[in-house]
């Protein structure tokens, strides 16, 4: 592994793990004020939302272990789909506006949407230097 691979490896785990922990934040704050959560419907429970944290995170898992093990345009492809679900919590705003939910339910929400963005931003710079090495070459 050259400096340059070690360094783009290290900051994605970096913002994997600062994602993993704010979609945790935010998941965990879901589900125990679950019922306080305007929109979400109320056939939603508790357990339900711990078990999407983990089957969401088994996607980002997945994609760490694809990247890391000689996979990493899959892996990185699969990371990028792990880091759009975390997107996906802007849906909170889908059901009501902003100005419905309290400060904690809405700093989680961003705090998790800004950490996948990250996530998103990294992983498309990583594909797009692959790409771009593999041009080079070519030429």
């Amino acid at each position: 592994m050259t400096i340059e691979s070690a360094q783009r490896r290290k900051s994605l785990a970096i913002l994997l793990l600062a994602y993993g922990a704010a979609s945790l934040v935010h998941f965990v704050h879901n589900a125990e004020f679950l019922p306080d959560y305007p929109g979400l419907p109320r056939t939603w429970t508790h357990e339900g939302v711990y078990f999407a944290w983990m089957a969401m995170t088994a996607v980002g898992l997945a994609g760490w272990f694809l990247a890391t093990r000689g996979y990493a345009v899959v892996g990185l492809l699969v990371l990028a789909v792990y880091a759009a679900l975390g997107m996906d919590s802007l849906a909170h705003y889908v059901l009501a506006p902003l100005s419905s939910h309290s400060f904690a339910m809405n700093a989680t929400i961003l705090l998790e949407v800004t950490a996948a963005a990250l996530v998103l931003v990294e992983v498309a710079r990583q594909l797009a230097a692959r790409a771009f090495r593999r041009e080079v070459m070519v030429r």
